[in-house]
């Protein structure tokens, strides 16, 4: 677990910001990579290099490019064709690598039983985005007051942009912002603008950070 910026928790918090990717969900490139790769009998290292390598991956999820675009690309650098490719089901197999991290889903379900709004702050692409609903939010009763992700701004972190579309979001002062996210040059850029902004993955380290605001268990 990393901090930056203070770390005492008596600042009031007003909404609280997490990362899809390792804080709520866990998830694995490869296994998509794998899922491709059996489907359409290739190595899972040409999948890799295709559909991430290449930078195709970064493009989607910033919003660049269209789904069906991307579709289309992958069928290009895969050398398969796109007639014989059911565009759902391979953005399906790339997208079937997520996981819930159940204690964050709990957490989540706490801080806003406190009256505090929760959001997602993500850099993904319509499809995982899409399958994750379909397989996992939409079961569990949560929800979340703002979505802000990174194919619907038009912009990824640690990017300016998207940080000032979360703050418009949340109707707060940045400084009553708190963030959890897993990569260190997301959180830098949260608290260059004043979020409360902690680098740490979802499960023991994540809820030492909230406890330490005042959102644990009990």
């Amino acid at each position: 677990m990393e901090g930056v910026g203070d770390s005492e928790s008596s600042q009031e918090i007003g909404f609280v910001y997490f990362d899809l990717g390792n804080v709520l969900f866990s998830f694995d490139p490869q296994t998509a990579c794998e899922n491709v790769a059996e489907k359409y009998g290739l190595d899972r290292n040409i999948v890799s290099a295709a559909v991430y390598g290449s930078g195709l991956q970064v493009d989607y999820e910033s919003g660049h490019i269209r789904q069906e675009a991307f579709v289309r690309q992958v069928c290009v650098n895969l050398s398969i064709s796109g007639q014989e490719v059911s565009s759902s089901e391979l953005l399906d197999s790339l997208s079937d690598m997520f996981s819930p991290i159940d204690s964050m889903l709990v957490a989540v379900k706490r801080i806003r039983s406190r009256g505090i709004p929760v959001g997602v702050l993500s850099n993904t692409c319509r499809s995982h985005w899409d399958w994750i609903n379909r397989q996992y939010l939409n079961r569990f009763p949560i929800h979340f007051d703002s979505y802000v992700l990174s194919f619907e701004v038009g912009s990824m972190k640690p990017s300016t942009s998207i940080y000032e579309a979360a703050e418009h979001a949340t109707e707060v002062a940045p400084e009553r912002i708190l963030f959890l996210d897993d990569r260190q040059e997301n959180v830098a850029a949260a608290a260059s603008r004043g979020w409360r902004a902690h680098c740490c993955v979802g499960g023991v380290d994540a809820e030492s950070v909230l406890q330490s605001y005042g959102f644990g268990a009990g």
